[in-house]
């Protein structure tokens, strides 16, 4: 694969595509949570997306968007999952009940900064995975395109989780350092630093938008 792993690397929209991870309003503007709102206005996640997501539209890629989301009876979700902790690291506590992210119309939606254009792919996911259970690979496909760039949160779950797959589908891969995001202390820059640059190139920001404008100018 030439595209990105060998000689002059480039994003075009000739085999690229946008994956834009779980950027809806029951993640990233809850009502209950002032403080994860805070995080990413700090850190300007919300900004260096619309950037990249602007990039991408100006040279002509198609942009991705997984949803997830559950039926509100639990019907699609394993809830009696043996694990160690919450999704926080907070230990269980005795009877405590599992939680799911039921579906909601405006929960659902992405937020209203970074909404699919015409042309964009908006779907449903019931697990951690862009890939699992969805038609994303045959979308891919279809359009021919062998390179995905992620952007989006949570770095250590989803957008983890979409790595691996498409590691294992030998799809070319582009992490967005800046563009992604986990309120677990360290998790962002341990998966930055240690592990997707052995599955794919870790970019910034600018990296990638010059790379998608000077992929469009050869198609």
């Amino acid at each position: 694969m030439a595209v990105i792993s060998r000689g002059e690397p480039t994003l075009g929209p000739d085999h690229t595509g946008l994956i834009v991870f779980d950027m809806l309003n029951v993640f990233i503007k809850p009502k209950d949570n002032p403080q994860k709102r805070a995080f990413l206005k700090q850190h300007n996640i919300i900004a260096n997306i619309k950037q990249v997501l602007a990039a991408a539209r100006r040279a002509g890629l198609t942009s991705f968007y997984p949803a997830a989301g559950y039926e509100a009876d639990g019907s699609d979700v394993v809830l009696d999952r043996l694990t160690d902790t919450d999704m926080e690291l907070r230990p269980w506590k005795l009877d405590q009940p599992r939680t799911i992210i039921p579906r909601s119309a405006h929960g659902q939606q992405v937020i209203a900064e970074l909404k699919p254009a015409k042309g964009d792919v908006y779907f449903p996911k019931h697990r951690w995975s862009a890939f699992y259970a969805t038609d994303l690979e045959f979308q891919l496909k279809m359009r021919n395109i062998d390179t995905i760039v992620i952007v989006g949160g949570s770095t250590d779950v989803g957008v983890a989780s979409t790595a691996f797959a498409a590691r294992d589908m030998d799809l070319g891969l582009v992490i967005v350092r800046g563009a992604c995001f986990s309120t677990r202390g360290p998790n962002n820059d341990f998966f930055l630093d240690r592990v997707f640059p052995r599955m794919g190139r870790v970019l910034s920001v600018d990296e990638t938008v010059k790379l998608m404008l000077a992929g469009a100018k050869k198609k």
